[in-house]
């Protein structure tokens, strides 16, 4: 089935990559500003959180894939159509938007300098000693052109490996989104789906349906995932939040004193 080989992948990167980069060194002064300034851990109420839902995926014959091939490719307006190859897998594009709330970590001072870089990855035998955390562009979009059998965990790791991530993939997940009687659903794709065999069933309509990545969040943090000096950052990150909060509280009721005062050396005597 051939079920081993490595995925074929193209993407292309529609937004610049935003400022506020830091190194994590032994002292990780710069990645505490950075992290506490845009980073909490306090976890707050989602708003607008889509509804799951399941649906199943039916198994197409040949015949019928060659149909819904034919009815898709008859229904874009782009050049991003879908292709059956001699085997009976097909090609096609997929349009994954991503929506990270979190900093995502890139070795130090190595960026890619070609698509055949980024696809080879950071070197396994070489440790990582510095990293530099930043975040994505908000609502980035990247087209990755793959193959009908390319299932959902290696969708995710394409996208770390294209800007070498260095994050354990777990931390992410890949969502599709649809729009259904005016209510939206999202629903977590588990690893062994195939992205572009559910969007030949779903058609090329984004409103319909569309692919997310987002951090892999179950209401529990998988503390696990973290490295030791994410770790150690993370506490510093209470220490300051819990410092501020204290800040703020004392503010507030200095604030709340003084104003009573005024107002008592205000009334007259008697």
């Amino acid at each position: 089935m051939g079920e081993a080989e490595t995925p074929s992948f193209e993407m292309t990167w529609s937004s610049t990559t935003s400022s506020g980069y830091c190194s994590q060194e032994d002292s990780d002064s710069e990645l505490e500003q950075y992290f506490t300034a845009r980073t909490s851990l306090v976890r707050r109420p989602r708003r607008d959180q889509d509804d799951p839902v399941e649906w199943k995926i039916p198994n197409l014959s040949q015949a019928e894939i060659e149909q819904k091939i034919k009815e898709y490719n008859g229904q874009i307006n782009s050049n991003l159509f879908m292709s059956l190859n001699k085997d009976g897998s097909y090609t096609g594009f997929i349009k994954v938007q991503l929506k990270l709330v979190r900093p995502v970590s890139v070795p130090s001072n190595k960026k890619p300098t070609s698509l055949q870089d980024a696809r080879k990855g950071p070197g396994r035998g070489t440790a990582v000693r510095r990293r530099t955390s930043f975040y994505l562009p908000k609502d980035a979009v990247k087209h990755l052109h793959v193959l009908s059998r390319t299932r959902a965990h290696e969708v995710i790791e394409a996208l770390l490996r294209k800007f070498l991530v260095v994050d354990d993939p777990r931390k992410f997940a890949l969502f599709e989104r649809a729009e259904r009687h005016g209510q939206v659903y999202l629903r977590k794709l588990s690893d062994d789906e195939q992205p572009l065999r559910i969007r030949l069933l779903a058609g090329p309509s984004e409103k319909t349906l569309s692919f997310i990545l987002k951090e892999n969040d179950s209401g529990e943090v998988n503390w696990d995932a973290f490295s030791m000096p994410e770790l150690h950052n993370f506490l510093r990150i209470l220490q300051r939040e819990e410092e501020e909060h204290l800040r703020q509280i004392l503010q507030k009721y200095s604030h709340c004193r003084q104003k009573i005062q005024e107002a008592l050396h205000a009334c007259p005597l008697g």
